[in-house]
């Protein structure tokens, strides 16, 4: 296909050029057999996936980095201790609820990193000071969930995150260079603004791009890429002081601005906008060039068939976003089930049960922190692997339902472990034994979280959202998601310090609702298409 064989060079381009290596000639398209053009297919939307991957490793780099330097460099200055329960002091309470970065996709137990501890020694920072650095990235990142959506509608998918990697870029430059805390801080709000958009732009555009058989592992390849990051940034950190590992944390963002280039953009954003010979460019080389794509275009036509109709007026297409529209069944409710599966990740408590995991590995008798956390991170990595290949086998219900069972049981365990802790000696065989129960609960805990409530929330969310309201219904449910994050991460230290089995208890009920809201609400997605999955709600 020549550039101007079919009138796409004199085409107007969206925000980044929807991409010119996949212009092929006729001949050589011709060429191709069905077995190599279904080869290509699943190449070129895998090589889609792999790029727009490094936003989430980005992600989970930046959350793990300040998490590790906070929990050491409070350790290091003396304001952590612990009674004979393992139960938080008052001071490092105050310092935790103040420490409001953690993310539930950045499922890790907060082990230090003795490389961290110069970063306070280097910037003479206080407690305080430490604690206003790591908050503020949750406020840059509840700004960049608000703007997330808009931005995506306007400048497109590949835009979006162009936007989201700069202020990345810029942040992680401001903290490796910074000489006082105002650098620090000017970083840190910059670099939760890029993990708000990320959060939110990647895995609708995986979701976008992904044919429907392939749809769940692609969209799960966010998690996984989360958790590696967090894997990267604290094995990185046993071996780099702290400047050298936050221009480390430049890479990720600096590869995927170039990739953003050679990518196309997502088809049914260009069809929205009315750019429909792109659209038809674009889904023509993520299937492959011997792919009939005529079913699939006559489909996402009529979807937006309402935006077409206005397509000479940009204005129009702009405003079609209302907050009215969510007065109608088919908006209302995929917004609530993508706002209530996000809301209840929060709720199981898994950050809190990272709270405590130092206090549960040191009771099992684990002195090592360094080994405890690299082996959580590899599970959680292996573990969010094997749920990429389930998901599209067992399908997105059952997973959760799985997931989210066994999380309640898994709380259940430490809770009661726990509970008994309160009654035997601590010289007891018993003693050490609880201990033990409550590592195994711990890690099947991140084991459940990680086959079900840690990516595939993020994955229906963006199947089930209507394309007119995505954007707005977007930002309203990631916003829901980092609220609850921050709300979770707050009151997790009180809680614990009030009855550790009693908190375990709690976010065990939540989970158990999880299963009932499961149950009853969300839809099974596997092997439909996104506008099928969407006209279900009418």
């Amino acid at each position: 296909m020549e550039e101007g064989d079919d009138g796409r060079g004199d085409l107007r381009k969206p925000f980044l050029h929807t991409g010119s290596w996949y212009r092929m000639s006729s001949r050589q398209s011709s060429m191709m057999g069905s077995s190599q053009a279904i080869r290509d297919s699943s190449i070129s939307v895998l090589a889609c996936v792999l790029i727009v991957a490094l936003g989430p490793i980005q992600f989970g780099f930046t959350v793990m980095w300040f998490r590790r330097t906070f929990y050491h460099d409070a350790l290091m200055i003396g304001f952590v201790g612990f009674d004979s329960y393992g139960v938080l002091d008052e001071v490092c309470q105050l310092c935790r609820i103040l420490d409001l970065t953690v993310e539930s996709e950045s499922c890790e137990c907060g082990y230090s990193s003795p490389t961290q501890s110069a970063l306070t020694k280097d910037l003479n920072l206080t407690v305080s000071q430490f604690s206003l650095f790591g908050s503020l990235s949750n406020v840059g990142a509840m700004v960049g969930a608000v703007a997330s959506g808009q931005i995506s509608e306007y400048i497109g998918r590949k835009g979006s995150l162009m936007i989201a990697a700069i202020p990345n870029i810029i942040g992680w430059l401001c903290i490796s260079f910074a000489k006082d805390y105002s650098f620090l801080y000017m970083g840190r709000l910059l670099e939760g603004f890029g993990v708000g958009i990320i959060s939110y732009t990647v895995p609708v555009y995986i979701a976008e791009i992904a044919p429907q058989n392939l749809r769940g592992a692609l969209g799960s390849v966010n998690q996984l890429s989360v958790t590696i990051g967090i894997l990267l940034s604290y094995l990185l950190g046993l071996f780099v002081e702290w400047r050298f590992l936050a221009v480390l944390g430049i890479l990720p963002c600096l590869i995927l601005i170039p990739g953003l280039f050679f990518i196309p953009e997502s088809p049914r954003w260009l069809a929205k906008m009315g750019m429909m010979d792109d659209f038809e460019a674009s889904l023509q080389v993520l299937r492959g060039f011997d792919t009939d794509i005529s079913v699939e275009v006559h489909e996402i036509k009529a979807a937006n068939v309402s935006v077409l109709q206005g397509s000479l007026a940009s204005s129009s297409r702009r405003n079609a976003i209302r907050f009215q529209d969510l007065k109608s069944r088919r908006y209302w409710l995929p917004l609530m089930i993508g706002i209530g599966l996000l809301v209840f990740q929060q709720l199981s408590g898994i950050n809190g049960v990272i709270f405590y995991s130092n206090n549960i590995f040191e009771s099992a008798g684990i002195s090592s922190s360094n080994a405890a956390t690299v082996g959580v991170g590899v599970i959680q990595v292996i573990a969010t692997a094997v749920a990429t290949w389930l998901v599209d086998k067992t399908g997105r219900r059952i997973l959760l339902l799985v997931s989210s069972s066994g999380m309640a049981l898994s709380l259940v365990v430490v809770a009661v472990s726990f509970y008994l802790k309160g009654s035997v000696s601590e010289d007891s065989t018993l003693f050490g034994i609880l201990g033990i129960l409550s590592v195994v609960g711990v890690v099947c805990l991140i084991i459940s979280f990680s086959l079900g409530m840690g990516p595939i929330p993020w994955l229906i969310m963006s199947e089930i959202l209507p394309i007119k309201i995505k954007g707005l219904a977007g930002s309203v449910a990631t916003l829901f998601n980092w609220s609850f994050s921050w709300l979770i991460t707050m009151t997790a230290p009180m809680l614990l310090t009030w009855s550790s089995g009693g908190t375990f208890t709690m976010y065990g009920m939540m989970c158990i609702f999880t299963v009932a809201f499961v149950a009853i609400w969300v839809p099974e997605t596997k092997g439909k298409t996104l506008e099928e999955i969407q006209n279900s709600f009418r």
